[in-house]
């Protein structure tokens, strides 16, 4: 195997890997949490499927940036939420419910708005664009679904041995992302560099700034949603944006470097905004 094939292997193991840590410390009831919930759910859909979506036409039919960063914002504000996002926003003072529930809500979600989402988009600006439900649900449940599904049944049937693993398979996980994706992220550096100039930058963290403020905008009331929402609206799943690039302009590799690198960007601009959110929940806590 070469080190081109292992690098995706490794990354896919890993993100497996950071969902089925996840899986063994969710409770009973986290993962239907949003069905409890009809209410939060649509807002929740109306902030990540629709209302970013409609910021990321816009983005691209006003301003002139360089193809594959409007192909990289289409495809992102039609993915779900990205596996490792829960951890990030229970620590930024999120509900830990709220989080598993969106994750598996939005993954299945995506399998039917993210195909008809493509195809309005390529229908808006006169090109053929589309992904079939069945490539959006491989990726989702290998990312998602049966990671999350497997870890919640351990600690159903062995809770002692789902409470002792979580933290060593988490721990195992994140090093193993980190190994993989710096060489991608390196590699990708040549292209991301050449868009630099053309607003790319600019273009990926006002994407993420204007997820922020829409989802906490939608989140409602209770601060601990608010949380959850804005960063699950301004951070999305990379593998579900790549496919989604890759079937409709295989050409275009830049694609790849820009979807990486929102990932970067995003966590960048996010920083302040997590900071204030732990403050003002621990705030209320007390």
């Amino acid at each position: 195997m070469t080190l081109a094939q292992l690098i995706p292997l490794a990354i896919k193991i890993s993100i497996f890997l950071i969902v089925f840590a996840l899986g063994l410390k969710t409770e009973k009831g986290d993962a239907v949490y949003l069905l409890r919930r009809p209410s939060l759910l649509l807002r929740s859909i109306l902030s990540m499927n629709i209302a970013m979506v409609a910021v990321a036409v816009a983005t691209s039919a006003l301003f002139d940036l360089p193809f594959p960063v409007e192909v990289a914002l289409i495809a992102l504000a039609v993915s779900p939420v990205p596996p490792i996002l829960p951890k990030k926003q229970t620590k930024a003072g999120g509900s830990a419910s709220y989080s598993i529930s969106l994750l598996a809500a939005a993954a299945m979600a995506a399998i039917v708005l993210a195909p008809l989402a493509v195809g309005l988009a390529g229908a808006f600006f006169g090109r053929e664009a589309g992904i079939s439900p069945a490539a959006v649900a491989k990726t989702v449940l290998v990312t998602v679904l049966v990671p999350l599904g497997l870890g919640i049944a351990v600690r159903m049937f062995a809770p002692l041995l789902a409470e002792r693993a979580a933290r060593p398979v988490s721990i195992l996980a994140t090093a193993l992302l980190v190994l993989s994706v710096l060489p991608v992220l390196f590699v990708a550096t040549r292209a991301i560099w050449e868009l630099v100039g053309n607003g790319v930058a600019v273009a990926l963290a006002a994407f993420t700034l204007i997820g922020l403020a829409i989802g906490h905008l939608l989140g409602g009331p209770d601060p601990e949603n608010r949380t959850v929402l804005a960063l699950a609206t301004g951070t999305r799943h990379p593998g579900v944006a790549i496919a989604i690039a890759s079937t409709n302009f295989p050409d275009e590799k830049a694609v790849l470097a820009v979807v990486l690198y929102h990932l970067v960007i995003g966590a960048i601009v996010s920083i302040p905004y997590v900071r204030s959110r732990r403050t003002s929940n621990a705030e209320i806590t007390l």
